[in-house]
């Protein structure tokens, strides 16, 4: 959650940045634009109206040069790069580029709109016209305006303004714009830091107490399957040892006695009541094996390779020392009932088919290998696990708590092995993934 909120916060300051930028540069090209404007009509009016001449409209030599003198003294400068006076058909009457005076260029739409109704035009020029092929620079701030003539002949009195004036004031109108909405945005952080802080707080409360209601419907759960293993491995199953011994006892005494029916008879009952015990203690297993903590986890993972059978299962052991690996209890409990889900997989995607359980020391690992030679699959649909395959998914989560890693190889056609690599409590190594 922190980082969603940095992470908003950064795309926040981005975007208002962005955006600031942009408003700061069309808010100074609007301004600079109006200033060009301004200083136009102030110099049309104090100094080119005033030395105009109907010599100059006529395009006299000697007026072009006297106006030369007065834009060249008292026009030009950092904030006037560029002076035209042009007439009404086109034609430069004067430039402060030699080169232009004397030649014709279509007028623009502005520029006849600025002299069919007086008034002055100002904009922001990408200087891509004929009549600036001397200019340099990629923009300039165009302004155009009508003068006149003693006579009234109409002129068009035009000027060029730099455009880093636009950089200019656009940085210092950004400037004061960050300062205020960075200001705005940090005090905003400092004042929802203590919101967010109890937020987090109650998160991490629910999420450790989700966390303990979980282990404690683990305990009674494993307390629950428990009992249900004890309750019918002392009574129903006892009960049938002793029902099976006493139905052979009596098919004996039956044989003895000169009564082969009735003897056959007991001796289907005893063999039912056999098969009965065996399908009991095969659900004993899946309970709870009980096998594993009275004779170790040698004899409960046979015991799970004996109830796989049942399901078309041919299931091949090799744990010899499997008792004397250093695991603890729990680490014991793991490496079953990951042999056991792992089994029933491969019972219920693969069968019939041969598996094999192999558990052994590798280093300072012990390692669990559960093979099988069926069609296997693709490991990337654990990703959506489908039907059958979210239990492995669980115990890969519940290998990751325990320092555990589970590991799958598999392709269709190719099988299916299960590795879980789990350091004893005590080697001191981690286990590598």
């Amino acid at each position: 959650m922190v980082t969603q909120v940095v992470g908003g916060l950064a795309v926040v300051l981005l975007v208002v940045g962005l955006l600031g930028s942009w408003a700061a540069q069309r808010l100074a090209e609007r301004e600079a634009v109006t200033d060009a404007a301004t200083i136009a009509d102030v110099l049309a009016e104090a100094v080119i109206t005033p030395s105009l001449t109907d010599a100059l409209a006529d395009g006299d030599a000697a007026a072009v040069t006297a106006m030369d003198a007065v834009v060249r003294e008292r026009v030009l400068g950092p904030r006037v790069i560029r002076v035209k006076l042009w007439s009404p058909e086109g034609k430069v009457l004067y430039a402060d580029e030699p080169q232009l005076v004397g030649r014709t260029f279509p007028l623009s739409d502005d520029q006849r709109v600025a002299l069919s109704q007086p008034q002055t035009k100002a904009e922001v020029s990408a200087l891509d016209s004929t009549e600036n092929e001397f200019e340099t620079g990629g923009r300039a701030l165009e302004v155009y305006r009508p003068v006149w003539t003693p006579s009234g002949r109409e002129l068009l009195f035009e000027t060029y303004s730099p455009y880093d004036s636009v950089s200019q004031r656009s940085g210092q109108l950004w400037r004061g714009f960050a300062g205020v909405t960075v200001s705005s945005l940090l005090l905003l952080v400092v004042l929802t830091a203590p919101i967010l802080w109890r937020l987090l707080r109650r998160l991490g409360e629910a999420r450790r107490q989700r966390e303990r209601l979980l282990e404690r419907t683990l305990e009674a759960s494993e307390a629950e399957r428990r009992r249900i293993a004890a309750t019918l491995h002392d009574g129903p199953v006892q009960d049938l040892v002793a029902s099976a011994f006493v139905a052979a006892g009596s098919a004996a005494r039956a044989e003895a006695s000169g009564q082969p029916r009735m003897a056959d008879d007991l001796r289907g009952l005893a063999a039912s009541v056999r098969g009965n015990i065996r399908t009991l203690r095969t659900l004993l297993v899946d309970i709870y094996p009980p096998s594993l903590a009275s004779a170790g986890l040698a004899t409960a993972l046979v015991d799970l390779a004996q109830s796989a059978a049942a399901r078309g299962l041919t299931v091949q052991v090799d744990v010899e020392g499997a008792d004397d690996l250093g695991l603890t209890e729990d680490q014991e409990r793991l490496v079953h009932r990951v042999a056991q889900e792992c089994l029933r997989n491969a019972a219920k995607h693969a069968a019939p088919c041969t598996a094999t359980i192999r558990l052994a020391r590798e280093g300072g690992s012990v390692v669990l290998d559960v093979l099988d030679d069926g069609p296997g699959f693709d490991p990337a649909g654990l990703d959506t696990p489908a039907e059958g395959h979210f239990g492995l998914r669980v115990l890969a989560d519940l290998a990751s708590d325990a320092g555990a890693v589970l590991q799958v190889a598999s392709r269709p056609g190719a099988g299916t092995h299960w590795r879980m690599a789990i350091q004893p409590e005590g080697d001191g190594a981690e286990v590598g993934s």
